[in-house]
């Protein structure tokens, strides 16, 4: 069978299934007697070995099946869940992450998985030993089992077992034994099987098979399948769920009572006793109940297909489109009011309304949360954690602000590189430090975004050390920076420089000094700004602004000398006349008071080397990046207008000055001029 077909499905799920399980472990390592948890990270565990299987990635379906044997003697009790055994099951994740990066990016090069596939089966071994023990201890209770009906004949119910569908039917659900006889004909058992157990899970919960999902995966059953199931659903609507499969030749349902599923063992014991022995299982038994109203209860079953899954590469073409269009619809507003065409100002109004609600479309489809960026790091903070023999924890806030895709792409590395500077060099090495600063003894690391008008603000915060300026201030020495006539915010912000480090031993986390200046690269190239704030023995705080969307904004152009330039009206605080008058200088350099502020003023046309205007008028375009605040000095105004951001291209891309190009109405093409570059 043909899977490439398969393969884009395949890698997407798959990241999908490994993200949800990264989650889930790190959730269960915090919860080691969550049930449901447990049974989540089995069944994507599952789902996962599964799908590698059918596409063919025998050692990566291999891999997963070790993982599942652990996995498996946590849900039978033989192994318990601890910091270790966790640590193993994430390097287990990360190589299967890494096997499917191989295959996305066509690579054939091997994974070693021996390494890890030693250490699970080692887990594995142990566990094993543990439950043999337990199980010749329950050989006599088992034993015990009632078995007054036809499905207790076919599955044997242990005590869990039974109290799980004795809750169950308690709270008025119902409990079903269904014996299913597959044709003799099915080819593909395990899939009929598959589709068996999804049809009857979107309804209720099965609680016991046989044969077990192994052996029904690997097809090591004849052609019959027997279930207990819980739903709220009569037997007569449990029928038709399954008679929607084909090759199935009969379905025997027989509906569960109390004294069908009693167990002796609990029946035999004095009531205080049994007591005893019920009471550790309830708190699992009400949560499988509750998961199986949920999922069974009188809600209308949802549609599916609530959304599709496009390729990136329509989307950017969709958007190319809809840009191509925003340049044509300025044209066709130049060319009327150039030859004054009344008639045409109607449509073309109508027309701009409708270009405009397509724009603000396009540009939500593209939006993404930054939850697609942020769940990777409580991962991240767990292993540092680890690493670094810190005790600490990341909260995080506002998840659900959105940014456009390119800006999503490009955050993830400047915000990994900020987490991890909080936790080597911010939070306290010891907790007795922490707590004679009367800190919590974990130290925290606080991931908090919002949005603020047209920009997203991300704030990466920590309650550590904060950094000391004086450090700062010998290191800059050391490598010949003057700081004579720094203020001590400026000297603190010089950990951006490229090379800047505090750190006197290099480790695998930091110390190279290349953090800070990636990410203040990344975010200028965002056009964003990244601010800083810090005290010391309180802690740091990062400041990271960035536009919303990259491709199409609203701008002020404007005319420097003979060439016409746009400025972005994020980055535009106020436009005022220029009075020479009010120009001063200081430390030969001119400067203007505006609102109380010292400005410097910056001669565009000296700083672009473009001839100056002969225009006697000429303003003042006061700026703002992050805290930065500077006045550029045009010759005119030419009004504000939607443009559509185009990159400069490799002949070009050495032109920090500018972030783009764009074409106006006029078909002229004008250069975006880059704020933060000027400031």
């Amino acid at each position: 069978m043909d899977t490439s077909q398969y393969l884009s499905m395949f890698l997407e799920e798959s990241k999908d299934n490994l993200q949800t399980l990264n989650e889930a472990l790190l959730q269960l390592e915090q919860e080691p007697d969550n049930v449901d948890k447990l049974n989540e990270i089995f069944r994507v565990a599952h789902t996962i070995k599964g799908m590698a299987a059918t596409m063919g990635y025998n050692t990566m379906a291999a891999l997963t099946h070790k993982m599942e044997d652990v996995l498996s003697e946590f849900r039978d009790g033989e192994l318990k869940v601890t910091k270790q055994v966790v640590t193993v099951l994430f390097k287990c994740l990360d190589t299967l992450e890494q096997m499917v990066d191989n295959i996305e990016n066509g690579e054939e090069q091997e994974v070693p998985v021996d390494d890890i596939i030693t250490k699970l089966e080692s887990i594995s071994q142990k566990g094993a030993a543990v439950g043999s023990e337990k199980a010749n201890q329950n050989k006599v209770n088992d034993s015990n089992t009632d078995q007054n009906s036809n499905a207790s004949q076919k599955i044997s119910l242990n005590e869990y077992d039974a109290n799980v569908i004795r809750q169950a039917i308690e709270k008025g659900y119902n409990a079903f034994s269904i014996d299913i006889n597959l044709s003799k004909s099915t080819l593909l058992k395990s899939a009929r099987a598959f589709l068996i157990f999804k049809n009857l899970e979107e309804w209720g919960e099965i609680t016991k098979s046989i044969p077990g999902t192994e052996d029904l995966e690997a097809e090591n059953f004849e052609f019959e399948i027997n279930l207990v199931y819980l739903t709220h659903k009569n037997d007569n609507e449990v029928r038709e769920i399954l008679q929607e499969i084909s090759e199935i030749d009969s379905i025997d349902i027989k509906q569960l009572t109390l004294e069908d599923v009693k167990v002796s063992y609990i029946e035999g014991k004095p009531k205080e006793e049994a007591k005893k022995k019920e009471e550790p299982k309830k708190n699992a038994v009400k949560k499988k109940a509750e998961k199986a109203k949920s999922k069974s209860g009188d809600a209308p079953h949802k549609k599916m297909h609530q959304s599709v899954r496009v390729d990136l590469e329509r989307l950017d073409k969709f958007l190319n489109m809809v840009s191509e269009l925003v340049i044509n619809r300025t044209r066709l507003e130049q060319i009327s009011q150039n030859y004054k065409l009344t008639e045409l100002n109607e449509t073309l109004e109508q027309v701009a309304r409708t270009t405009n609600d397509l724009q603000d479309l396009v540009m939500k489809i593209r939006m993404l949360p930054l939850d697609t960026v942020f769940n990777r790091f409580p991962r991240l903070v767990r292993d540092l954690s680890v690493e670094l023999n810190k005790e600490m924890e990341l909260i995080i806030e506002g998840q659900d602000t959105e940014l456009d895709r390119t800006v999503i792409d490009e955050i993830g590395e400047p915000l990994i590189h900020l987490i991890r500077n909080s936790a080597d060099h911010g939070i306290e090495d010891s907790k007795e430090e922490r707590i004679a600063r009367g800190k919590d003894p974990v130290g925290k690391i606080k991931l908090v975004a919002y949005q603020e008008g047209t920009k997203a603000v991300i704030k990466v915060q920590d309650d550590g050390n904060g950094i000391d300026a004086e450090k700062v201030r010998e290191k800059a020495e050391e490598r010949g920076i003057n700081t004579e006539n720094m203020s001590e915010n400026e000297i603190v912000n010089l950990i951006f420089d490229q090379g800047f480090s505090t750190n006197d031993v290099v480790t695998d986390i930091s110390g190279r000094g290349v953090g800070m200046d990636v990410v203040k690269t990344k975010i200028s190239a965002l056009g964003g700004t990244v601010d800083m704030s810090t005290q010391q023995g309180k802690g740091t705080t990062f400041t990271i602004k960035l536009p919303l969307t990259l491709q199409i904004i609203t701008a002020l152009l404007v005319k420097v000398g003979s060439e016409n330039l746009a400025i972005s009206l994020n980055a535009i605080d106020s436009v005022i006349d220029y009075d020479e008058s009010q120009i001063k200088k200081t430390n030969n350099k001119e400067v203007i008071i505006y609102r109380g502020n010292v400005l410097p003023i910056i001669r565009v046309n000296e700083k672009l080397n473009l001839p100056k205007s002969d225009n006697k008028k000429v303003y003042i375009v006061i700026v703002k990046v992050g805290e930065k605040m500077a006045g550029l000095l045009v010759d005119s105004l030419m009004g504000q207008q939607d443009i559509v951001i185009k990159p400069l291209g490799k002949t070009l891309k050495m032109l920090k000055e500018y972030i783009g190009a764009t074409i106006l109405g006029d078909g002229l093409v004008t250069l975006i001029l880059d704020v933060a570059a000027l400031v």
